[in-house]
């Protein structure tokens, strides 16, 4: 005679699994900041571990760009998403219209949500402060860096260094400013001897990922300038609060390595606006700059 209670577990297991199928599976976006070859196992098993934890299927993806996911979360095709505040603020930036999306976890390094931007110069310069590199050659790593540009250059306005609405080759002098396509090429350009310092994130000079200890140990910190926001986990705005606060306690609840490998460090709530605020003050001096 069949056992009543296995078959009632039985039934509610069932249940449980038709209606995980017949939900929508999620979407998590991960920055394209990694080879997205590289990052299928990572993808793999963040499917599956926050899967389980909040009942549906979940299927992670790395676009090509950051534009990519800021119109997958507007149009629903993507339900959250690990990408830079810069990016989320330009998304957000725009207050006569509806934001696309909401911070619900922002990343930890060093147990701050925040890190600096940096300029580095070789070690044996006499240099002791920015103002000193007037009429001189520099390198940013890109226009669009946040650490690497963006934060710089407002800090230069800030110094009253640059004006309002003015260029950086005010300042440096016509043909003195050079963008890298990434920190590496714009520290490059600082240890060939083409420029005197190269604005970047501090990771590039206190980490191992980026420059050969050889090459460290050439270069000093002349100065540095911030905050700069950490990323963020970004959920679009309309997604269920139920189904929001169960996908941010699996993203927090990740393993460690796992989660560090993602997403570089602990995940932690904060408040939006405030995490915001740096970028945003830069960003709008910025886009009034003549790069």
């Amino acid at each position: 005679m069949p056992n009543p209670i296995k078959i009632f577990v039985l039934s509610l297991i069932l249940v449980s699994a038709l209606r995980a199928v017949d939900q929508p599976r999620l979407v998590i976006a991960l920055k394209p900041d990694k080879n997205p070859e590289a990052m299928a196992a990572e993808r793999g098993e963040l499917a599956r571990l926050i899967g389980a934890a909040v009942g549906r299927q979940v299927e992670v993806i790395v676009p090509t760009s950051a534009a990519v996911i800021s119109t997958g979360l507007a149009n629903g095709t993507i339900d959250a998403a690990h990408i830079a505040s810069t990016d989320f603020a330009k998304e957000s930036i725009d207050a006569s219209r509806p934001a696309p999306a909401r911070i619900a976890l922002a990343v930890q390094v060093k147990g701050r949500t925040d890190y600096r931007s940096v300029w580095l110069t070789l070690a044996d310069k006499p240099y002791t402060g920015i103002a000193q590199l007037a009429g001189k050659p520099v390198a940013f790593a890109s226009r669009t860096s946040t650490s690497g540009c963006i934060v710089p250059l407002y800090d230069l306005q800030q110094q009253g260094l640059i004006r309002a609405g003015g260029s950086p080759a005010d300042f440096f002098g016509s043909g003195n400013v050079y963008y890298g396509t990434g920190y590496v090429s714009a520290v490059e350009r600082v240890l060939d001897g083409s420029a005197e310092a190269a604005a970047v994130s501090d990771y590039v000079f206190e980490g191992d990922k980026h420059l050969k200890p050889g090459q460290k140990a050439r270069l000093k910190v002349l100065a540095s300038q911030g905050p700069v926001p950490t990323h963020v986990l970004a959920l679009r705005a309309d997604l269920p609060p139920a189904e929001g606060a169960a996908l941010t306690k699996a993203i927090a609840s990740l393993e460690a390595g796992l989660r560090d490998r993602v997403f570089g460090g602990p995940l932690v709530v904060v408040d939006e606006q405030t995490h915001l605020a740096p970028i945003r003050a830069a960003l709008a001096a910025v886009k009034a700059m003549k790069l």
